[in-house]
């Protein structure tokens, strides 16, 4: 029997390229999401993709009661966590949804997973926590500097928890530090939809490129960076959602060096905003409508990854150029759009 892995918030962003991953090689996927920020309407365009229609169920992971009935319901050999709030703006203006949201469903998991002795746990973690680096590219060793945003600390204390628990308990946990996905699956059926207006940089370039918004906002050009516009490092989803099954596979297979290691997942590669605007008019044809704005508060000067740790212990490496991230996420622009 092929293994069933548990993906919280599977039918977000992530979550569904990493189900449709899961699927791929061999796995039962059973998905939980409480549908604040996706729709049901992804888990046909995951069965379209796989021909594999994953298991779901409706769970908000604050309903400690819920959360306790699904695992009742449900065994699993291992979970994917995903399901958090994750606009680094909106944690500024609301950080106790944040904080309720973040860390007590965590803590709710991570109860029924010690008591039930499920494991391995990969923990979706963010660049974030690194704050501004002291070095670039930043290397797991880096300093978990004071967060910028409430986003950012509970990514932080997320760690902390996860760390806590698996040196008093049996569990065995990856966390992977992801900078800033982009990109949708090529065939265009599922991708990046954020509801209302897009906290991130790509979603908001290509709604302005098909009309949707009348202009991009670009937050601040003073930074101390070549253009002065600031700089991530931004890797296709498809690629991420590789790096979960290699870090659950290296815990099935026992592997891991520790109880919890942490993996930084990028491409290694800085881009600036101006540059993602530029590579995204020449791979899409259209011509942008931008303005430069005031710094926006939380946000990082420059981020981009040292992967090395990553690309010899996961045995994982991004694939995909800028070029074929842009390129895909504005295929499924065009696609939801007609």
């Amino acid at each position: 029997m092929s293994k069933k892995i548990l993906i919280t918030g599977g039918l977000g962003y992530i979550g569904s390229h990493t189900a449709v991953e899961l699927i791929n090689e061999g796995y039962q996927v059973v998905i939980l999401d409480d549908l604040s920020n996706s729709s049901l309407d992804v888990l046909d365009g995951i069965e379209q993709i796989t021909g594999v229609r994953p298991e779901f169920v409706k769970v908000d992971m604050r309903d400690k009661q819920a959360l306790n009935q699904f695992f009742d319901n449900y065994q699993v050999d291992g979970v994917i966590h995903f399901s958090a709030f994750k606009a680094v703006g909106e944690s500024v203006e609301k950080p106790l949804a944040y904080y309720e949201n973040n860390l007590n469903a965590l803590v709710y998991l991570l109860q029924e997973l010690t008591v039930r002795n499920i494991r391995p746990f990969i923990f979706s973690s963010s660049c974030t926590v690194y704050g501004q680096a002291d070095e670039l590219p930043v290397t797991e060793k880096a300093p978990v500097k004071p967060a910028e945003s409430p986003y950012g600390f509970t990514k932080q204390v997320g760690e902390i928890i996860i760390r806590d628990t698996v040196r008093a308990t049996k569990l065995k946990a990856i966390a992977l530090r992801y900078f800033n996905p982009i990109g949708a699956h090529p065939t265009a059926i599922i991708g990046e939809l954020p509801l209302g207006i897009p906290q991130n940089l790509v979603p908001f370039i290509t709604q302005t490129a098909i009309g949707l918004r009348a202009e991009l906002s670009v937050f601040g050009n003073d930074y101390p960076t070549p253009d002065g516009t600031a700089i991530r490092d931004y890797i296709h989803v498809v690629d991420l959602a590789k790096a979960h099954i290699a870090a659950l596979e290296r815990l099935l297979n026992q592997s891991n060096k520790e109880n919890f290691e942490i993996f930084n997942i990028g491409t290694g590669k800085g881009s600036s905003v101006l540059e993602v605007i530029q590579t995204f008019e020449k791979v899409s044809g259209q011509k942008l409508n931008y303005k430069i704005v005031s710094r926006r508060t939380g946000d990082v000067v420059a981020a981009y990854a040292n992967t090395a740790l990553a690309n010899k212990e996961l045995r994982w490496k991004a694939k995909s150029s800028l070029e074929e991230a842009l390129a895909s996420a504005w295929a499924w622009e065009l696609k939801i759009r007609a």
